[in-house]
């Protein structure tokens, strides 16, 4: 690609506060039946490693998501007592930052939907100008969204959000080993509705980081109802953080750029997920986002968007 427009907002990044850097050891011994974490989510970065890398590449402005979710995550073999201390914690770390660099960094607080902790800490920061909006990580929380009681307990906290005027990330994908079009469905009409106008950003492209079967599920069931009434999407956008790799195949590349286009470009937004796809952000806006087979044009036009929590 010979010219790559600038990326002036990086919409998904993560630092962990100190509350959760000293809870992760915990957390990977009790989710090891899940797997290992991943090493770039135990390693200690700062705020001066993030202004530094984002200094590198040009980024202007980054939306910090804080990891107070996983504090109170079931995944939790046996919960602390101090859960939800550890969660309002690392929410209040979070939006320092935003405090601290208003010009460079905005703030995400983090909850659990289905914890009645959710609704107070949302009411806790109604009103801040420092707060951008809140995260949601249906993985991390257990969520399933062909369970009625969270897809009720969700659609709650979408409300709260919209009443509050924060913007909504939320990592979709859950535990399910079938997650992908069923899921989409259940979200689109018990969920977003309770939003209103409220943005909604769908994290991962509607997975979890890389392109398979799921995901491209996922994201067809959302291409299929933006298609069949679009202003009722003209709210949500979906990031593009960590979907596609170095190891993902030229055909599901294809297949990712195909529902790219049905869904609008206008809908997708530069996104990193750093530091856990890696803690060099010149090199993922500069050597792996021109991986993916868009045109010259339809990459400016990604790379330019900014949603309008952003700005």
């Amino acid at each position: 690609m010979d010219h790559l427009v600038p990326v002036r907002v990086d919409h998904h990044v993560h630092l962990n506060s100190p509350a959760i850097q000293a809870f992760l050891p915990d957390f990977c011994a009790s989710v090891r039946r899940f797997g290992p974490c991943d090493p770039a989510l135990t390693t200690p970065h700062s705020v001066q490693d993030l202004l530094a890398e984002m200094d590198r590449a040009g980024i202007q402005r980054a939306m910090v998501l804080s990891n107070g979710y996983l504090a109170e995550s079931p995944m939790m073999d046996s919960q602390r007592p101090d859960a939800a201390d550890l969660m309002r914690a690392a929410n209040d770390w979070t939006v320092e930052l935003s405090r601290n660099y208003p010009k460079r960094l905005s703030a995400f607080i983090a909850v659990d939907p289905i914890r009645p902790t959710a609704l107070p800490e949302i009411a806790r920061w109604r009103g801040n100008p420092s707060v951008a909006g809140i995260k949601l990580h249906l993985t991390s929380s257990g969520v399933d969204l062909r369970r009625d009681s969270d897809v009720a307990a969700l659609a709650v906290v979408f409300r709260a959000a919209a009443q509050a005027r924060f913007a909504l990330v939320i990592h979709m994908r859950t535990q399910r080993m079938d997650y992908g079009a069923p899921d989409m469905q259940h979200f689109v009409n018990d969920v977003l509705p309770a939003a209103g106008d409220t943005p909604v950003q769908i994290a991962d492209a509607g997975g979890w980081g890389g392109i398979d079967s799921a995901t491209l599920s996922a994201l067809g069931a959302f291409a299929n109802a933006i298609q069949a009434n679009p202003r009722r999407f003209r709210h949500v956008w979906f990031d593009l953080s960590g979907v596609w790799t170095d190891k993902s195949s030229a055909a599901d590349k294809q297949a990712l750029v195909a529902l790219i286009r049905r869904i609008g470009l206008e809908h997708f937004l530069p996104s990193s997920d750093w530091p856990y796809n890696g803690d060099n952000l010149t090199d993922e806006y500069t050597r792996v986002y021109p991986q993916l087979p868009l045109t010259e044009k339809e990459w400016a036009i990604i790379r330019g968007n900014v949603a309008p929590y952003a700005r």
